[in-house]
């Protein structure tokens, strides 16, 4: 059966080359033979003759004139990455038709983001111009497809030249794919069957995250569905099915969809994967890295968007971000951080299906159906492992929690173990303090007997002591009295019993109040506390009342204690000193002494007495004219 089978395709591949022979000996040119045996043929653009326009002017009727017709050439050496954007391609197909043909016959572009297709296609009238192209709305198409498609004559024998004027603002991939409508009808199912597959399952695992950020409201989980849903804007823009099912009559959205969609990828892959990597307290060198790039490239987008739309279109440094955050993730694992594990898987696969489609697109490797497709796979790989990551992530959070758990029962248990032990040693321990307390409470009973015993005594004494006291304080006032009036002290002598006005002030308050306070407002005899050291205040009216109080030596200027020595040389007679010597003795004014000694000297001659002792001076006795001195 391999036998036959390899034959079968000899004979097919013998034949067509024979046509092909025969056609370019009967027109020259790289022809197309309809070849019912072959169901599609696919050229790239350096298999297609081709003229480059750097004039962009010229027209249909000129490149049909038979001079013209030797500038279409095959340029094995062209591809992709080498299309100019400011110029104009026009690409001839020669058909070698063939009536007998039981097909039909289709021509198919598979770029769907070339701005303008004029196809040019002959016919029994003469050439029919067909605009194609996606800035033209999509019910313009002959065929209601996300690929631009023309139908191929075959009514009679010869060679039909189609000639295709092509200009984008974008890199083009021309490509050519001549086949049977047969063959482009299943081609056309599976495709969109496939299609219909990928994009379901992104709305699937879109809506399944979206319930569980409802559910538990993680911003990681919103941010992995606007990507998802960015994932899914980006490549309907690139195939072609958001023009047709969602902008058909907006193709002006063509040219800025694929650009949009691709900044917002960037964006929420780049916040999904600084929520789930935690990036912020984990690596924060490439979180502040990955937080700039997202920083210019808003900059560029908002300026490519209102200014520079060039900028919208996917650049080679949109493949850092993925980079960086694959670098992220792995250093992140390699921390000991488990969670991201299926996070580098998918963004490897990401990465791989990214470079291949560069490459693709630069044609650096040849095109082919599973490497045009290689990013809708990585795609799809990533996000189903995204995905496993999101659940792997709160299953180990969640076998993190339950150990977590485990250790705390187990701790608890222990706990409780050790909290019993111990309990039974204070028990114990409270057993044996309560013995040792209730005999030292026995002691403290025997000592407080004791204490109230030596408490009797001790007042027994201290009533003793109060009678001695009082004795004592008695004879030392007599002595004092005695020493006061002691006619031959001098002032060095004095001021041993008067050193200075703390000294009165305790005299007179011994004077006045020795035997007890009475009040001279109320007659009131129990005093509360003076706002003075001396003073003494009544505990009924308030009533403040200072030693000096009712004495001679009331609202004097001078020292008191000086007052009280001139005081003493009046009493006891020794006026022999002048007054200017008291001055210099007492560091006190003339007029002061003079004044403070002419009052005492009054108070006394109020008395009547021709002897006058010292309580004559501290009592109410003295007039109501008696004169204030400085």
């Amino acid at each position: 059966m391999s036998i036959l089978t390899t034959k079968g395709i000899f004979s097919v591949a013998l034949i067509f080359l024979i046509q092909n022979a025969a056609a370019q000996g009967i027109s020259g040119e790289f022809t197309f033979a309809i070849n019912d045996q072959l169901e599609e043929r696919i050229y790239a653009i350096d298999q297609l003759e081709f003229y480059e326009d750097p004039s962009n002017s010229l027209k249909i009727e000129e490149v049909l004139l038979p001079d013209f017709q030797q500038k279409f050439k095959v340029n094995p050496d062209f591809s992709k990455n080498k299309f100019e954007t400011d110029r104009t391609y026009w690409v001839k197909v020669s058909i070698l038709k063939q009536p007998q043909s039981e097909k039909n016959w289709i021509l198919e572009f598979y770029d769907q983001t070339i701005d303008e297709i004029e196809a040019y296609i002959p016919g029994a009238d003469g050439v029919k111009k067909v605009d194609l192209g996606d800035q033209n709305p999509f019910d313009h198409r002959l065929f209601a497809h996300k690929n631009f498609e023309i139908p191929v004559s075959n009514s009679s024998e010869g060679v039909d030249n189609y000639y295709f004027k092509i200009r984008s603002s974008q890199k083009a991939d021309i490509r050519i794919a001549f086949r049977s409508v047969n063959r482009f009808v299943f081609y056309a199912l599976n495709e969109y069957f496939l299609y219909g597959i990928f994009y379901g399952m992104i709305l699937i695992i879109a809506l399944y995250n979206l319930l569980i950020y409802s559910a538990i409201r993680e911003v990681k989980y919103l941010y992995y569905v606007f990507y998802l849903l960015s994932v899914a804007g980006f490549a309907m823009a690139l195939d072609g099915i958001g023009f047709q099912y969602l902008w058909p009559e907006n193709p002006s959205w063509n040219s800025y969809a694929t650009g949009v969609f691709a900044f917002f990828i960037i964006t929420f892959a780049i916040l999904f994967s600084v929520k789930f990597l935690n990036l912020k307290h984990r690596h924060r060198i490439f979180y502040r890295i990955l937080i700039g790039f997202l920083a210019v490239k808003s900059l560029l987008f908002l300026v490519g968007l209102w200014f520079f739309p060039s900028l919208l279109e996917i650049q080679v440094y949109d493949v850092v971000p993925f980079s960086l955050i694959l670098i992220a993730s792995i250093q992140v694992l390699i921390k000991g951080y488990k969670v991201a594990r299926l996070f580098v898987a998918a963004y490897s696969i990401l990465f791989i299906g990214l470079m291949l489609k560069v490459m693709v697109q630069t044609a650096v490797i040849p095109h082919g159906t599973v490497l045009y497709y290689s990013l809708h796979i990585a795609f799809l790989i990533e996000m189903l492992l995204l995905t496993l990551a999101l659940g792997d992530r709160v299953k180990i959070l969640k076998e993190t929690k339950d150990q977590a758990l485990r250790r705390s029962l187990r701790q608890s248990e222990a706990n409780a173990k050790l909290k019993d032990k111990i309990n039974r040693e204070l028990e114990e321990k409270v057993a044996e303090r309560t013995k040792e307390l209730e005999s030292k409470n026995r002691l403290l009973e025997e000592y407080n007997k004791k204490i109230l015993e030596k408490d009797e005594e001790i007042k027994r004494i201290n009533s003793l002591l109060d009678k001695d006291i009082w004795k004592l304080k008695s004879q030392v006032k007599e002595s004092m009295q005695a020493r006061i009036t002691n006619k031959r002290m001098n002032f060095g002598e004095f001021k041993v019993i008067f050193p200075d006005t703390s000294a009165c002030l305790r005299y007179l308050d011994e004077v006045k109040w020795g035997r007890g306070y009475v009040c001279k407002s109320c007659g009131h005899r129990r005093e509360s506390k003076a706002p003075k050291l001396f003073s003494r205040r009544c505990g009924r009216c308030g009533h403040t009342e200072s030693p000096t109080a009712g004495t001679i030596f009331h609202g004097i200027r001078i020292p008191l204690e000086k007052a009280f020595f001139i005081a003493y040389l009046v009493i006891s007679e020794q006026e022999n000193l002048t007054l200017e010597q008291l001055s210099a003795l007492l560091e006190l004014r003339v007029n002061a002494i003079s004044s403070f000694r002419m009052k005492v000297r009054q108070i006394l001659e109020s008395t009547g007495k021709t002897s006058h002792t010292w309580d004559d001076l501290l009592m109410e006795k003295q007039p109501a004219e008696a004169l204030d001195f400085l």
